[in-house]
């Protein structure tokens, strides 16, 4: 039976994919008046000021030299890949894909992160993890049929196919930097990096108006305090007290939540064989991780950090 901290826990991370769910309805709504570049530098920079009351609060640990650089180089190479895969899903999402299919194709990440352990690193990879993964690409086919069913699979969709590459990469390097850094810190690190190379690009190939930020306020808003300030801090406090696979598997529910916001507020529409594909896609996602004897490089990030978190004192864990 679970104790009213393990109810708690999941409620915490439940109400995290309900946020991130909805955010790929801001960034739909904030591709309207913002490019990719613009959106999301605006959006990473408000996230990492969020961090700061965050830091204040929580952060104990003494940073030394060799820390600060070792926490700059970390937060480089994290932030540039944040940066990619964030730009490839907003992209995607300013090429015309819906909310819903976006956040769906957006979570086949967790099946590939897996994939790509075994690839790079020889990490073994459990038989369900591979019934996963063909039930996530059976999925992602029957979300691509029109209602002729022919397959269509057009750049929005690429783009967000390979931004969810790069989501799993962005866990990768997570897994290999972060263990020995506080997290908090790292986390803004980053996404100072992605708002500023983000901005960057911007400057270089979009034009920014202070009109069109005014009209993409509440998107802009919500991507960068909601999403990444409110979700963070929620996941961080749900995960303390939560199994990881379970952590793993309330998350996939971000998919779902795309699906419904795009349907209650942009008042979006799939065909039947797109719903279809969600559901096999949402299947294979949480058969992926439920993997016996065996947590996928994400959940064994989360339990590292949190080991580490308990013994500097309650510092709180994780990036979003």
């Amino acid at each position: 039976m679970k104790t009213t901290k393990q109810i708690r826990a999941t409620f915490l991370l439940l109400l995290t994919a309900v946020i991130w769910g909805l955010a790929f309805v801001a960034q739909e709504v904030g591709a309207e008046y913002l490019g990719t570049f613009s959106f999301n530098g605006i959006r990473f920079l408000l996230g990492a000021a969020s961090l700061i009351p965050v830091i204040l609060l929580f952060e104990r640990e003494q940073m030394n030299g060799a820390k600060w650089q070792k926490l700059l180089g970390s937060s480089l190479a994290a932030g540039t890949v944040l940066f990619l895969a964030s730009a490839l899903q907003q992209y995607g999402v300013q090429l015309g894909t819906p909310a819903g299919k976006a956040g769906f194709i957006t979570g086949l990440y967790t099946v590939i992160v897996p994939i790509l352990s075994l690839i790079l690193f020889r990490r073994k990879t459990h038989a369900l993890v591979w019934t996963g993964a063909v039930l996530a690409v059976a999925g992602l086919l029957l979300l691509n049929l029109d209602d002729r069913f022919n397959l269509v699979i057009g750049a929005g969709e690429c783009c967000l196919l390979g931004g969810s590459v790069m989501w799993a990469v962005h866990i990768l390097v997570i897994d290999k930097f972060v263990t020995s850094l506080s997290p908090l810190k790292f986390s803004m690190g980053q996404f100072i990096v992605c708002g500023v190379e983000s901005l960057l690009c911007a400057l270089l190939w979009e034009d920014i108006t202070l009109t069109a930020v005014r009209a993409a306020a509440v998107p802009l808003i919500y991507g960068g305090l909601m999403s990444v300030g409110v979700a963070y801090t929620c996941q961080a406090l749900g995960q303390k007290d939560s199994d990881p696979t379970v952590a793993a598997i309330v998350f996939s529910m971000e998919s779902v939540f795309s699906v419904i916001g795009g349907v209650l507020i942009l008042h979006a529409h799939m065909e039947w064989q797109a719903y279809a594909g969600c559901a096999l896609i949402l299947t294979g996602i949480i058969i992926s991780q439920l993997s016996p004897g065996k947590k996928s490089p994400e959940s064994e990030y989360v339990t590292d950090v949190l080991s580490d978190e308990k013994k500097n004192r309650e510092q709180l864990p994780l990036e979003v």
